[in-house]
């Protein structure tokens, strides 16, 4: 296998900056010290890329990052000391593994994604595409207003990196340009410390939302298969569920944190996703590149405080790079998967009811929009 130098330091870059994030939680609410933090984080990092690295699954790992304020909100709000919080963390890890244990032996959740008519799986990819730029542009604005030279400068380098190929017939886009691109996120992170540095800038509901990261992933992949006939990819979600169960079930002993152990980076799925798919000499296979993007499983770049330290800064913006990616590519894909008025409708209000309500409103109508759609189709045969 050989080494895919343009994931591998994006990830070094990237997938760091991101597994930071949570630091300052674990510093401010769960009285860690910044290297005890830090060592959380490194051993969150390693389940991680356990997905990949042990139990061979074709997903860039990462966090279930909506539940996250939803968990945080009842931890702290609820428990008062840092033992009571981690206690809770482990109760949350231990039931998360057992339901997703539960999952896999029955087979449930490989019958509930072959249950879902097309514009309800499409709903629920552009939920996620819409939740992606609420979070930006939203919920967290105020890093937008604190830091916009920055922001801009990392969108507008992104964007022009992830649209390359169809501006290819410019001559102004020379061949140097193209390979900078190849580095995809990076050099839109180069751009966040020239401009930002310069301006001054720079000092069961999770289930619900891991089910949407396994249709998003799982679709993902398949509308690419076609690019890459060569290297087939089997995507087992019952195999899936086993691997986030023993994930979160080693986390809860060592490392209690929940929901940091998810199944899909839809940021760094997209990013290799689409290397992958432009041929065997842009990326080897898919396992090789997402290998790549995590560094080949061993994060010990978390042990190099100075470049820890350089790194602080860059943590939210690396968020929004990564919600920015999903956005536009589960948006794109969302659309492509519908072809007719009725799908359209049903995908556009579940996006619509899954973003801006309460989630068990937007499951509940799933559920009605699933039942009424089989009955018609039934009907219709």
């Amino acid at each position: 296998m050989r080494i895919e130098w343009s994931l591998l330091l994006q990830g070094l870059v990237v997938s760091l900056s991101t597994g930071l994030a949570l630091i300052p939680v674990l510093t401010s609410f769960f009285g860690l010290n910044f290297e005890e933090a830090v060592t959380i984080a490194m051993i969150h990092m390693l389940l991680v890329t356990s997905n990949i690295l042990i139990f061979g699954e074709p997903y860039a790992a990462g966090w279930i990052t909506p539940a996250l304020p939803l968990v945080l909100a009842l931890v702290i709000n609820d428990f008062n000391t840092p033992v009571e919080r981690f206690q809770m963390m482990t109760a949350l890890s231990l039931n998360f593994a057992v339901l997703t244990l539960l999952m896999a032996m029955t087979g449930l959740g490989q019958r509930l994604s072959d249950l879902l008519p097309v514009g309800v799986k499409a709903g629920i990819i552009l939920g996620a595409s819409f939740s992606a730029f609420k979070a930006i542009f939203y919920d967290d604005v105020s890093n937008f207003e604190a830091m916009p030279v920055s922001y801009v400068a990392a969108i507008v380098t992104c964007l022009i990196i992830m649209y390359l190929p169809n501006l290819k017939r410019f001559k102004i886009f020379s061949q140097t340009l193209i390979r900078i691109a190849s580095f995809g996120l990076l050099p839109a992170f180069i751009m966040v410390g020239i401009f930002g540095g310069l301006s001054g800038e720079i000092l069961f509901v999770t289930y619900l939302i891991l089910f949407s990261d396994l249709i998003t992933g799982k679709s993902l992949i398949e509308d690419n298969q076609k690019y890459r006939l060569d290297d087939p990819i089997d995507i087992n979600l019952s195999r899936i569920h086993y691997a986030i169960s023993i994930r979160n079930f080693i986390m809860a002993l060592f490392a209690p944190f929940f929901p940091t152990q998810g199944i899909l980076w839809t940021g760094a799925q997209v990013i290799i996703v689409n290397r992958w798919a432009q041929g065997k000499e842009k990326l080897e296979n898919l396992i090789s590149g997402i290998s790549a993007f995590y560094y080949y499983g061993i994060p010990v770049v978390f042990l190099i405080l100075p470049l820890v330290t350089f790194l602080k800064p860059f943590m939210p913006i690396a968020l929004m790079l990564t919600l920015l990616l999903t956005g536009i590519a589960c948006g794109r894909l969302a659309f492509k998967m519908v072809s007719f008025n009725g799908d359209r409708l049903t995908m556009l209000v579940i996006a619509t009811l899954l973003t801006f309500y309460n989630l068990w409103v937007g499951l509940i109508f799933v559920i009605i929009a699933v039942f009424f759609i089989k009955k018609f189709n039934r009907k219709s045969s």
